[in-house]
């Protein structure tokens, strides 16, 4: 039985360190080969060089001299903005409104509440390209001319869900005799939303808009179908730039976009245990 045990607890071990290993180690070679100043072959490192990135910023060196793969600066600028502008917009959207869906279907009994509540899963469901060319069937037969308004519009429609599933489970978890106490006390119902249920529900809201921002901020698919010609994206960005190979530059776009992931994600941390 111990034996057993023993090698049940090494196998799990074994399982752990693969698994992060599979999922960590090709991000440490975007990282790695970010700063290879080989600006043919990235997998042949030629030496340590910080170029890549500056020249991502527009700043010329004497490695990117002889390549240079960014046609524009200016459009990569553009893009990161687009892609703020967006995220900032549809992450306020979805996280109101599904904050508002999840207090809805939770605290109150009406007719259809089981179809709402299945239906606020189908748009995590469905595959991201079926979505894309239905929001763009959609928005070309209603006349909608396609960009920034119409990437917000149909981003919403799905991150909308994920902020209803977090704020949901947080919900879930709450007890409501702080309600009845303030209740009891003489709050009426506004007062006890805002100074018992919206605090209980703040890491919840908090982990729902997070996860809204850093997911559109990544969306490739349903914002490629429905971004129209006049509006480029990051992800749109680099996907460009892919096409024609990967480059050196790419790395360093890659190693900055984890970097502000990683940034936001602490933010959220601490934020969190501040409310707490």
């Amino acid at each position: 039985m111990k034996i057993a045990r023993t090698l049940f607890n090494g196998g799990l071990a074994l399982y752990t360190m693969l698994f992060f290993a599979f999922i960590y180690i090709p991000l440490v070679l975007i990282a790695v080969y970010s700063f290879n100043s080989n600006p043919v072959n990235m997998m042949s490192w030629s030496g340590f060089t910080t170029d890549w990135y500056a020249k991502v910023f527009g700043f010329k060196t004497a490695s990117s001299e002889s390549a240079l793969y960014i046609e524009s600066t200016d459009q990569l600028i553009a893009a990161v903005f687009n892609s703020l502008k967006i995220a900032i917009s549809t992450t306020a959207i979805s996280t109101v409104l599904g904050t508002a869906m999840a207090i809805a279907l939770h605290r109150f009994n009406f007719l259809g509440k089981r179809f709402y509540q299945v239906a606020m899963f189908m748009p995590m469901l469905m595959p991201d390209i079926v979505l894309g060319i239905a929001l763009l069937i959609f928005f070309v037969s209603a006349g909608i001319k396609l960009g920034l308004m119409t990437i917000i519009i149909g981003q919403c429609t799905f991150l909308i869900s994920y902020v209803f599933i977090v704020v949901s489970a947080r919900l879930a978890g709450m007890d409501r005799t702080l309600e009845n106490a303030s209740a009891d006390l003489g709050a009426n119902e506004w007062m006890t939303f805002r100074r018992v249920v919206l605090p209980q529900l703040m890491p919840g809201i908090l982990g729902g808009a997070l996860l809204a921002f850093i997911i559109s901020m990544d969306d490739l698919v349903i914002t490629y179908f429905i971004a129209g010609v006049d509006v480029t994206t990051l992800p749109m960005f680099i996907f460009a730039m892919l096409r024609r190979g990967i480059k050196p530059e790419i790395n360093a776009i890659a190693v900055m976009m984890l970097t502000f992931s990683f940034l936001v994600a602490s933010l959220g941390l601490y934020l969190r245990s501040r409310q707490k």
